[in-house]
């Protein structure tokens, strides 16, 4: 399964310090070697100052108690460092710290600027000394504090380009900190920059919305409301674009979310169309099932593909969630795909046939005998599907509704008379009106 691992192409458009939690994920599934797993973290915190976690991962890697000396010096350059931003960013922080004098500050940012001069001698170097403080602080990994730095740093700051900045660190912080619900704040604020036509350059809004998917991903398979959010957010054209110009394996979530949300099933048709224009580009189980059912009507792929999308799902950092429920552990995005996966099969087969082997049926659909007749059972009852089970013959006779097509035809047309006479009154009406109106 690891060469379905995207953990890779992932890390390429997000923060390092979201890339640690998906390294968390692999090595917790032992898709890698644990040597692999670790020496990946320590290039990671390469490029941060959690110097002390770096040490202990070094620890555990090569089994020792002792550390490099760059690593010693490292860290002693980490703190050396946090003391001389501390002191720097002090009169700004104190002042945001007091509730009564925050209270002062207004939505006029120049406004802010000028008063915090004039009053409390804070000026441009302070301002700036608190996004330097925040983004160390995101740095050491204290994502609390970075978060409510960057958060007032934001209400503070002019300049678009530190400004836009501090709200991706702050969006960074926030799903590190697993709070989804105002990581969604942040990412539809970030979202709205995005969209404006007064963005830096087409190039840069590209990338921008990339990386702004790949994010949104945390957020989207951990909110009770995310398998809407990324249907609604990626499906947008520009956005939809992005992905088929950079990013083909967003496709994957793109295609789970659609398939276990029921309510947006009507996206399918569009999805599919996608996944045939990208599939020289990139494909994997879950779009090859929804290929093999629903462009080559390949039930024998499907169920094939049906197999390996499990485990995908269980290999993926997004799709493969675990929950603790007494003494089980689940994963309820694996089971919902399954479950509807099922479905996808079975309302497609019997699109296609009238009278369908329950036995045969089941073995497309990974299910014993009794599991499967006990699951069409409930779907007819729950269902408007127009069926009946046969128990003698083991069959689902699907019942035929035939359609008469004169009388269609009939009514189609007393509908077009009416629509052409209310358009002809409506375009002699006027005429006719005018005509009297010149007459006196």
């Amino acid at each position: 399964m690891a060469q379905y691992d995207l953990t890779a192409l992932m890390a390429a458009q997000i923060d390092c310090h979201l890339v640690f939690p998906m390294l968390e994920f692999l090595q917790e599934r032992q898709l890698y070697a644990d040597e692999e797993i670790l020496q990946g973290k320590i290039c990671l915190l390469s490029g941060t100052n959690m110097v002390d976690y770096a040490m202990d991962i070094h620890k555990s890697l090569h089994g020792t108690d002792d550390v490099p000396a760059d690593m010693v010096a490292r860290r002693s350059e980490v703190v050396s460092r946090l003391r001389t931003l501390d002191e720097a960013a002090a009169p700004i922080v104190a002042f945001l710290s007091n509730q009564q004098l925050v209270q002062e500050l207004r939505l006029d940012k120049q406004y802010n600027i000028h008063m915090l001069q004039e009053r409390y001698q804070i000026g441009p170097d302070q301002i700036e000394a608190l996004y330097q403080y925040a983004k160390f602080q995101f740095e050491c990994g204290n994502y609390s504090g970075a978060a409510d730095f960057l958060y007032q740093y934001h209400a503070l700051c002019t300049n678009s380009e530190r400004s836009l900045s501090a709200l991706w660190g702050k969006l960074a912080a926030e799903i590190l900190m697993q709070n989804w619900d105002v990581a969604q704040e942040e990412l539809n604020r970030l979202k709205e920059i995005i969209d404006s036509k007064n963005f830096s350059s087409p190039i840069n809004q590209l990338h921008s919305r990339i990386w702004l998917m790949h994010w949104s991903l945390f957020i989207f398979f951990n909110h009770e409301n995310g398998k809407n959010g990324i249907i609604d957010l990626f499906f947008q054209d520009r956005y939809l674009n992005a992905i088929q110009t950079n990013a083909p394996h967003l496709l994957r979530y793109l295609a789970a979310a659609v398939v276990v949300n029921k309510r947006r099933r009507n996206m399918l048709k569009e999805l599919i169309k996608v996944i045939q224009q990208e599939q020289q580009t990139y494909k994997d189980p879950i779009t090859e099932f929804l290929e093999c059912l629903h462009v080559n009507y390949d039930f024998a792929g499907a169920q094939q593909k049906l197999i390996d999308c499990e485990q995908v799902i269980l290999n993926d950092p997004f799709l493969g969630k675990r929950i603790e429920e007494g003494n089980f552990i689940t994963v309820p995005l694996r089971d919902e795909f399954l479950e509807n996966a099922r479905l996808l099969i079975f309302e497609t087969y019997c699109r296609i046939h009238r009278c369908i082997d329950i036995g045969m049926l089941a073995e497309k659909m990974n299910m014993t005998y009794d599991e499967a007749e006990l699951w069409i059972m409930n779907l007819v009852k729950s269902s408007k599907l127009d069926a009946k089970i046969d128990s003698v013959t083991g069959t689902l006779i699907m019942t035929t509704n035939h359609v008469n097509v004169h009388q269609q035809i009939i009514e189609s047309m007393k509908n077009l008379n009416a629509r052409t006479c209310m358009l002809a009154k409506s375009l002699v009406d006027p005429g006719h009106a005018a005509a009297q109106q010149a007459a006196r």
